[in-house]
């Protein structure tokens, strides 16, 4: 059987890492979760003082320093998933913070960043044999994955699933907080000058709004096996 490139970009808190994630164990790829190193990228300049007071980043000392951010993948024995290293540091929770989240999308936005993170995707993704999760793979990492997914819900339902997940994880939350940052990153996300968050021409759409997560695996599994077969 023939191993195949899957694209899976859509907006935050969308389910994306959990349906890329679950995907790749079930057909035997790797997953790649993009998303995670823009948020490591994030992480690293919150504890590095990179952002000022009012919130700008101080982008000629984080790209002088982007050479040391090393980000690698490491899968989890008890979950049988991937967890995020940042320089061999285990951030895999820190990274989900309502703190990264409300930082992270003017990091990805910048054109220095996303040059040095879609590199090493595309390393990472040579050959085939990988299911790769973010904003701009369709259209800009892998533009001729051959399955390609464009997956999205209203704000409202992404907002109450962040709220959960941090709930489930022991970590402060606040919907109404979660609620104004998931609409602002869908604004940054979509606005942006560099590799734009849109549904590629020949992407699949999937509002996951109403579906359960077993209901969405098994139509994305559908949708493998039909690529597969192609």
């Amino acid at each position: 059987m023939k191993k195949i490139t899957i694209a899976i970009d859509g907006h935050s808190s969308c389910g994306k890492s959990t349906m890329a994630k679950d995907l790749a164990r079930r057909v035997g790829y790797i997953y790649v979760d993009t998303g995670a190193m823009y948020r490591s990228v994030t992480l690293y300049a919150l504890r590095h003082g990179l952002f000022r007071e009012d919130g700008s980043i101080m982008t000629d000392e984080l790209e002088q320093q982007l050479p040391q951010v090393h980000i690698s993948f490491k899968v989890n024995q008890e979950t049988g998933r991937p967890d995020t290293y940042l320089n061999g540091e285990l951030v895999e929770q820190e990274i989900r913070s309502l703190e990264v989240s409300n930082h992270v999308s003017p990091i990805a936005a910048l054109g220095f960043v996303r040059e040095a993170m879609v590199a090493q995707q595309q390393q990472m993704g040579r050959g085939g044999g990988v299911v790769m999760d973010g904003r701009d793979i369709g259209t800009v990492v892998f533009p001729d994955a051959e399955l390609k997914i464009f997956v999205t819900a209203s704000a409202e339902v992404r907002a109450q699933r962040r709220y959960d997940e941090l709930v489930q994880k022991g970590m402060p939350a606040d919907y109404a907080d979660i609620l104004k940052n998931v609409q602002e990153r869908d604004y940054i996300d979509s606005h942006r000058e560099v590799s734009p968050l849109r549904q590629a021409d020949d992407a699949l759409l999937l509002d996951n709004s109403r579906m359960t997560i077993p209901e969405q695996n098994e139509w994305l599994l559908e949708r493998f096996r039909e690529a597969v077969e192609a």
